[in-house]
């Protein structure tokens, strides 16, 4: 049985979105809500057991179906793939407790839709093979599609067509880039394509490359990377609070895939091929993190100005890609532990702040004040002390790492500087919107909403996480090296160090 753990991440959030579809868990709210929180609970329990048992035996290697690689479909469990299923679990159940506060009754299939997107999001986690990162791509888009209209209204249904039509044209040039890869390599294992991007026939080199370049802008989409990321403020924006929450690890997801490609398949021993994303990553990361600065100033909303906080952290994320180091991998590991974690808090506190806001909502205008002002300031301001990265949240620790990593380069110059500035731009929004949101009220608040206990759980679990880390930074960082260590010395194939 124990050989068969690395399957389950996949089995138990497929088999539950099935049986939270069937009746008759699909009749009854409060029979879903238990079924789906158990379920969280038990891929967190699996994920957590699969970095111990990584941590103390390396990487494991399941073959579906005993087909071995290169010919069959492997799934791939080590050290940086085992610490994003833990993070998605630990958000999944956080999202399932807060939708059961009441965001579950405004659409029908909430709970099986988080299923089947923790299904695409954990499956491009832990698949070897490109075509089946395309194939999991899919399925957290398809669950995403659906759950960013969850509740409906017209603004949901606007962004939610520009969301669609963009992503299905970042599937058609994956394809394409798939038949590319396929045509050059004869593989698309990514193990076995790193063994032999070295090896490339002269006459195939520019198609290679063409394949490559074309799989960085279908990843550079996903993860929002400019120019490619106007559909993101607006979807985050308008999204269901808890459904903005899982939102916040997809763009991780392309981040992880420049990972495995352009710093594996196309590393530094790829021959005529390697690192050649490594120009245009430069200019575009650092064009990321500055747009994401002048967003950032000009947002109107607290969850816009999320979304556009989730376009910094991808540009200083991009920006270590670039860097591609050791120590920049490590950096950047812990950092998007951070950035996912705080961004998600922001977004379940400004589904509170609404909730309690009346019709002024979360846009930073003179309104009626919330009904619980000290409770939701509380968790507003360490939120916000996340998300700027001051000390003691481990955000500072996060931007540290990758300001230190950073200096061991020649672009410190390019790097410092959009860092330093993003974190002010966030103290400065994020002082004006708490000042608006709490401080600048007119009248008295008849709403009776009250944060459920609940939600309430859920927000104090993100909460209590970033401190958490700040405690077990050294243990983090340290896993987080050995993480950086399996990526770039490359995927296994079988049971050999490809």
């Amino acid at each position: 049985m124990l050989q068969h753990l690395p399957v389950l991440p996949l089995l138990i959030p497929l088999l539950g979105g099935v049986l939270l579809l069937s009746p008759p868990l699909a009749t009854t709210l409060r029979r879903q809500r238990v079924t789906g929180t158990l379920l969280a609970l038990l891929q967190l329990a699996v994920a957590v057991y699969l970095l111990l048992q990584v941590d103390q035996q390396g990487t494991l290697v399941y073959a579906m179906g005993e087909w071995q690689a290169p010919f069959g479909i492997v799934l791939v469990v080590d050290h940086l793939a085992t610490l994003l299923l833990v993070l998605t679990a630990f958000l999944l159940l956080c999202v399932q407790l807060y939708s059961c506060g009441g965001e579950d009754q405004h659409g029908k299939f909430l709970h099986p839709l988080l299923m089947f997107q923790a299904l695409g999001i954990q499956g491009a986690f832990l698949t070897g093979d490109l075509f089946n990162l395309f194939v999991f791509f899919e399925i957290l888009l398809i669950a995403s599609y659906a759950l960013l209209i969850h509740g409906g209204g017209p603004q949901k249904t606007l962004a939610n067509v520009h969301y669609v039509t963009l992503n299905l044209a970042g599937s058609a040039l994956f394809l394409f880039a798939l038949g590319i890869m396929y045509g050059t390599f004869g593989t698309l294992n990514m193990a076995d394509m790193q063994q032999r991007a070295a090896h490339i026939p002269a006459n195939n080199v520019q198609l290679a490359k063409s394949g490559a370049m074309l799989l960085l802008v279908v990843f550079g989409l996903k993860s929002a990377m400019m120019p490619l990321h106007f559909w993101l403020p607006r979807a985050y924006a308008v999204a269901p609070a808890p459904v903005a929450a899982l939102f916040a690890i997809m763009t991780k997801v392309g981040i992880y895939s420049l990972w495995r490609v352009h710093s594996s398949i196309f590393g530094d021993n790829a021959g005529d091929l390697a690192n050649i994303a490594q120009p245009w990553l430069w200019p575009l990361a650092w064009l990321t993190l500055a747009v994401g600065v002048v967003a950032t100033l000009a947002s109107q909303t607290l969850r816009a100005l999320t979304a556009n906080l989730v376009i910094v952290s991808i540009g200083s994320l991009l920006l270590m890609v670039a860097l591609n180091t050791l120590e920049a991998t490590t950096s950047a590991i812990y950092y998007m532990i951070h950035s996912t974690l705080a961004t998600a808090l922001m977004f379940l506190i400004a589904g509170l702040i609404i909730n309690q806001r009346g019709k002024a909502e979360d846009r930073f205008v003179q309104a009626r004040p919330v009904a619980q002002p000290a409770l939701l300031g509380a968790l507003f301001f360490l939120a916000a002390l996340a998300l700027i990265g001051m000390p003691p949240i481990s955000g500072f620790i996060g931007k540290a790492l990758m300001l230190k990593a950073a200096l061991a380069s020649e672009q410190a110059g390019w790097i410092w500087p959009p860092i330093l500035l993003a974190s002010l731009a966030a103290l400065i929004m994020l002082s004006r919107s708490g000042g608006t949101l709490f401080w600048r009220t007119r009248g008295e608040n008849s709403n009776p909403t009250r944060v459920s206990p609940v939600q309430l759980t859920a927000v104090c679990l993100l909460v209590i996480a970033l401190p958490l880390m700040v405690a077990f930074a050294d243990t983090i960082t340290q896993y987080a090296q050995r993480a950086a260590q399996d990526m770039l010395l490359g995927l296994k194939v079988g049971g050999d160090r490809a």
